[in-house]
């Protein structure tokens, strides 16, 4: 095969959420965020949220895997495996402790000028997600989450202080994670934070198809607000867009399935990229409004907003793959609350993700022949329980063989004539899961030593992966072609 299509400057790294991974959850002034509300769960409990902190029980992101006192071990780590980016998130609750604070905490705001500074000083980009699954509980108690249009001012007020505090820093941005999980009730609790008053499993949050459409209504809002602001008074930053691509293919030929495939499609991956990236809410919108009972509040100036606060580039998760169909009820696909149901034709990993390489390949050349931006891939990578041998190695071939498979999968999205210009890894170190809350889901090249319930060392250990990245990013990916 011929040598790596990798464009020079291609940006290869690792991506991290503030709350899955810094822990410090109530120091130097931080407040609590809907994540400390989450226990620990695992294959035989699920997450619950809590509205108080139940004694006895484990809040496994008030400890996180301590990046807020190891980042600059941690960075290092990923300098040396030749990481050129670093995806990572700010803390909302570390800005603005109850969100709308009259003052900015400048504790956080210190803390992540040290962490921009020793990416810069290890030749590290860093790529930062406003707001990644994190929102200040004290929202949810007064405000319902995004239900309500306070949440705009409040976003614009937050995200413009850490714009204006890390422009010189910070080139590139993300203003919402995985934003297209808040049409689901799956993304209730973190993406949208419609949760006021609730206790319970994470999964029986309900919210209504108005609630949950008007949500993400004003956080699409609030993002084009941001972009036209960012843009006209920072013209050399950048800013994009994140969503998770739900890529769920027909059951069989049969007509019926290939159009629910289509239908899931448009509503969980261009309803929210189409606004994002054309400023418009896309041509089958009314007629889903319609079928799911939704009467979309629009102020009078929210679409011009809109247009005005397009991105420039997209980014965009991708773990799995399932499949849907109206004429028959296949298995479902454990694990994979986001996707449908089982491929016969895939492997799946202990969690029942299924492993799909050449998914990523169609779903980039969908994503660019209908938008023509450049992108990204922001997560994409494997959660396994690790084994750590007596000498301190650990061997996870499969982790090389998921990285391996799906980086020629993007090498062949290139030669298919996508723009595509980074790549980084889920969870470069192990942290927290966000689903499970559990730490022996474990997705790093660097192994870190805490158990589910946050015992351990906490010492960083590079797993047989870490070398394998090392090399790839060292030759471009050549070493794959």
């Amino acid at each position: 095969m011929e040598q790596a299509v990798f464009p020079r400057g291609f940006l290869w790294g690792g991506a991290t959420a503030a709350n899955q991974c810094e822990g410090a959850w109530d120091v130097d002034g931080r407040g609590a965020s809907v994540p400390d509300h989450l226990t620990r769960g695992g294959a035989d409990a699920p997450r619950r949220l809590t509205t108080t902190f139940e004694s006895g029980e484990t809040y496994p992101n008030h400890r996180g895997v301590d990046f807020y006192h190891t980042y600059a071990q941690d960075i290092a780590l990923l300098a040396e495996m030749g990481m050129n980016c670093l995806r990572l998130s700010i803390s909302w609750s570390r800005i603005f402790p109850n969100g709308d604070d009259p003052n900015p905490n400048e504790a956080g705001l210190a803390f992540y000028d040290r962490v921009f500074d020793a990416c810069r000083e290890n030749g590290i980009e860093p790529l930062v997600t406003i707001s990644h699954f994190e929102m200040p509980y004290s929202l949810v108690e007064r405000f319902n989450g995004w239900e309500s249009r306070e949440l705009i001012g409040a976003f614009e007020r937050y995200a413009r202080t850490v714009i204006d505090r890390y422009h010189e820093k910070v080139r590139l941005w993300i203003t919402f994670n995985e934003i297209n999980f808040g049409l689901l009730d799956y993304g209730t609790v973190q993406t949208t934070s419609l949760v006021r008053g609730f206790e319970g499993p994470m999964a029986e949050v309900k919210a209504t198809p108005q609630q949950r459409f008007q949500a993400v209504h004003h956080q699409l809002v609030a993002s084009a607000r941001v972009i036209a602001w960012g843009h006209a008074t920072y013209p050399n930053l950048r800013f994009a867009d994140m969503g998770h691509f739900c890529l769920d293919y027909p059951a069989s030929c049969r007509p019926k399935d290939v159009l629910e495939s289509q239908r899931r499609r448009r509503m969980l991956d261009w309803y929210c990229m189409d606004v994002h990236v054309r400023g418009a809410y896309p041509a089958f919108a009314p007629r889903l409004w319609n079928e799911l009972g939704v009467e979309l509040q629009v102020a009078e100036d929210d679409l011009d907003d809109l247009k005005a606060g397009t991105v420039d580039f997209h980014t965009l998760s991708y773990y799995c793959s399932g499949i849907v169909g109206e004429h028959e009820s296949p298995v479902s696909a454990e694990g994979m609350g986001f996707v449908g149901s089982k491929n016969p034709y895939l492997p799946a990993t202990d969690w029942g993700w299924q492993i799909d390489p050449d998914g990523l390949r169609y779903l980039l050349n969908e994503v660019y022949d209908r938008y023509q931006t450049p992108v990204m891939v922001v997560e994409n990578g494997l959660g396994a329980a690790d084994s750590v041998e007596e000498d301190g190695s650990i061997h996870d071939d499969y982790r090389i063989r998921f990285l391996e498979q799906h980086v020629r999968a993007l090498a062949e999205a290139l030669r298919d004539g996508v723009d595509v210009r980074g790549y980084t890894w889920w969870g470069p170190f192990d942290l927290v899961s966000a689903s499970t809350g559990e730490m022996h889901k474990r997705y790093g090249f660097v192994y870190v030593d805490l158990d589910d319930d946050g015992n351990g060392s906490g010492e960083r250990l590079r797993k047989d992966s870490f070398y394998v990245f090392q090399k790839i990013i060292a030759t471009n990916g050549a070493c794959l072609m």
